[in-house]
């Protein structure tokens, strides 16, 4: 890729269909994965896209998950109770990087801030997981965004 990298994380991976394709391809690691396959009991295909959404709003593209999914404070809620482990944290890294390798575009710097993102959001996601279902979570601001610099 030359040094004219789009604006955004969203448009450099492809836009929404690119992160429906990871999201798809990570999954059917995940569902597979004796380990991680039971924290993703209640798995419908919806999940996939959501993912997507969610992502596209992370990486600079529309907001849609904000405007018609309840934005990060729902995106917390549907972590808590979970109790994430790290053995199982660290095993959707390696499916995630596997997909990212497998999806995105190949481009190391983009891949590896799009990985950045994943390990900055898992660490969030094990550390909600602890707490039960229910659990007040505050208020905790808007969806996160993330660029080429990280988090913005």
């Amino acid at each position: 890729m030359s040094d004219q990298r789009p604006d955004s994380l969203y448009e450099a991976v492809g836009g929404i269909e690119a992160l429906r394709g990871l999201s798809n391809t990570f999954y059917e690691g995940v569902l597979a994965d004796p380990l991680l396959a039971p924290v993703f009991e209640h798995f419908t295909t919806t999940h996939i896209e959501h993912v997507a959404v969610w992502l596209a709003e992370v990486f600079g593209g529309p907001a849609r998950y904000t405007e018609e999914l309840g934005g990060h404070r729902s995106l917390l809620r549907a972590h808590l109770g979970l109790a994430i482990t790290e053995e199982q944290r660290l095993r959707w890294m390696e499916l995630m990087a596997a997909a990212v390798g497998k999806e995105l575009p190949d481009d190391e710097l983009l891949r590896r801030r799009v990985l950045e993102y994943f390990d900055w959001g898992t660490r969030i996601a094990e550390d909600v997981s602890a707490s039960p279902a229910g659990t007040d979570l505050g208020e905790p601001g808007p969806t996160p965004r993330w660029g080429w610099e990280g988090l913005r």
